[in-house]
């Protein structure tokens, strides 16, 4: 009895959540909101609820879902009138990337660090920040990325290694580009920098040209 009642419970569940989703309308996991994913996290602690504890009125289960619905509806009907409603809910675009720079001071503020923009850029196959005319971090956390003119002076020819990144040696780089420490430090000194702590993004291309990003340009 106990393994029926079970049965039918995780079956009822699944279509009830299956209906809530299709309520919600159709968009991609990498475009849901703040707010969906606040009603997708608690729809499964409820679906997990309602299938522990069989003894339990299916009320109790049922009622919560229809409120999610009705609270996450409410919201992208006002989200659909209201901008400043929308953009408070959602968030709003900022720009991590303009002219081959980087903001750190917008990537601290959207607690966005560099391994996560690398990683974004690469999937891209965008391997060298100063290719980057505007990366743009949207509310659902992708980067959007306009790439310079291939025709542009500073444009990049090829890979690149990140050689210091938020002002931090990349060991692994330095080591694969077959370079040390020394001849980095040596090659800013050159430049007019001090030491790599003032350096936001360091790279060096297949040609050898580095490539410097310094720390808080737009302060």
């Amino acid at each position: 009895m106990q393994i029926g009642t079970i049965l039918f419970r995780t079956l009822l569940t699944y279509l009830l959540i299956l209906v809530i989703l299709r309520l919600m309308g159709k968009r991609e996991i990498g475009e849901l909101s703040v707010l969906d994913l606040v009603v997708f996290v608690m729809l499964a602690e409820i679906a997990v609820f309602s299938i522990e504890e069989p003894d339990k009125s299916l009320y109790h289960a049922i009622l919560p879902m229809a409120v999610l619905l009705a609270i996450q509806r409410l919201t992208a009907f006002i989200s659909l009138k209201s901008q400043r409603f929308r953009e408070w809910f959602d968030g709003t675009p900022c720009i991590i990337i303009k002219h081959g720079k980087v903001d750190e001071y917008e990537m601290k503020k959207q607690r966005y660090n560099f391994n996560d923009l690398l990683v974004q850029l690469r999937e891209k196959e965008i391997y060298s920040i100063q290719d980057v005319e505007y990366a743009i971090l949207e509310p659902n956390g992708k980067l959007s990325v306009l790439q310079k003119d291939e025709n542009s002076s500073d444009h990049s020819t090829g890979y690149s290694a990140i050689l210091i990144a938020d002002g931090k040696f990349q060991f692994d780089s330095l080591k694969r580009v077959k370079k040390n420490k020394s001849w980095l430090l040596n090659e800013l000194k050159k430049r007019g920098y001090e030491s790599e702590e003032s350096i936001s993004i360091c790279s060096i291309d297949e040609q050898g040209e580095l490539f410097i990003d310094e720390k808080n340009e737009y302060e």
